[in-house]
């Protein structure tokens, strides 16, 4: 271990490798699960809960280590750059969604209504596949595979989800500032309203999701829309669970008075990733609800 004034190597790296383990070990339960292995449920959630100890545990030491003063600045600066590399892959990951939901709606879909599109001797590619098909958006493909569904509207839940994410940003920079002025009740006010917000928008979108499935005819099947619909809003929906139980950990460690201005990265990543997850549904919104 290095000294206060060097850069700070711990003694082993025990968690990576229960980290890794845990991984491991829920990946092949669920491969079990998968092909109807009777221990596949049981390995896969044995997996997932030493991961989840895994890290509570060493969060925790981090947070001791942190708070005792062992980091320097240029272990800051190595935290700063390991969140940002994180968050990039995050945008590629939802690039990559978003990407898909473009080529499916301007290109795919009108290449499969393209009457003009030669296929054979005289034919199109929309008359050798799905002459009936008409190529317009939302649709539920060709032949009505995905059967009969109302497309969701931008407005109602949806509209007020976004507002819930776009103050929940607001109380966020709000317990940011707060700690930056040593104001710890206006830092800890933030974080509940930040947090709450967080879990009232799951809630809605669960909400959404049961009116979807039961009153929408709007499911997982119902052709690429609602592919595209729910894998989309399902992966934010996972980050903003994530992102609310992070934010959670650092109100915990608020209320033990952890964090001054000078020393608080475990504050800024939490509220780096949130104001992350804010932005992409703005997206998600424009161009899965509105368009």
């Amino acid at each position: 271990m290095s000294t206060h004034d060097s850069y700070y190597i711990p003694h082993k790296a025990v968690w990576p490798v229960l980290a890794t383990g845990g991984l491991m070990m829920t990946l092949a339960g669920f491969a079990n699960h998968l092909n109807g292995s009777s221990i596949g449920s049981g390995m896969m959630l044995t997996g997932f809960v030493i991961f989840l100890v895994m890290l509570g545990l060493w969060f925790a030491l981090q947070s001791t280590e942190s708070e005792s003063g062992m980091y320097n600045h240029g272990v800051g600066i190595s935290y700063r750059m390991g969140m940002m590399w994180f968050i990039f892959s995050e945008v590629m990951f939802f690039a990559v969604f978003f990407g898909a939901l473009w080529y499916t709606r301007n290109l795919s879909v009108s290449w499969l209504g393209e009457t003009g599109f030669p296929s054979g001797p005289g034919r199109s590619t929309h008359d050798t596949l799905w002459p009936a098909f008409q190529s317009v958006w939302p649709t539920n493909g060709p032949g009505k595979v995905g059967g009969d569904f109302e497309p969701m509207g931008a407005f109602g839940l949806p509209f007020l989800n976004t507002l819930l994410l776009l103050s929940s940003g607001v109380t966020c920079t709000w317990a940011h500032h707060g700690l930056l002025a040593k104001n710890r009740d206006q830092l800890i006010k933030g974080l509940i309203a930040t947090v709450g917000l967080g879990f009232l928008f799951v809630g809605f979108q669960a909400t959404e999701y049961y009116e979807a499935y039961h009153e929408m005819g709007l499911t997982l099947g119902s052709g690429i829309y609602g592919s595209t619909f729910f894998m989309l809003t399902g992966f934010h929906g996972f980050h903003v669970c994530v992102g609310a139980i992070i934010l959670s950990v650092v109100l915990f460690r608020s209320w033990k008075g952890h964090f001054t201005p000078e020393n608080h990265f475990a504050f800024e990543a939490a509220a780096w990733y949130w104001h992350f997850v804010d932005v992409v549904w703005l997206g998600l919104f424009v161009f899965v609800y509105m368009m």
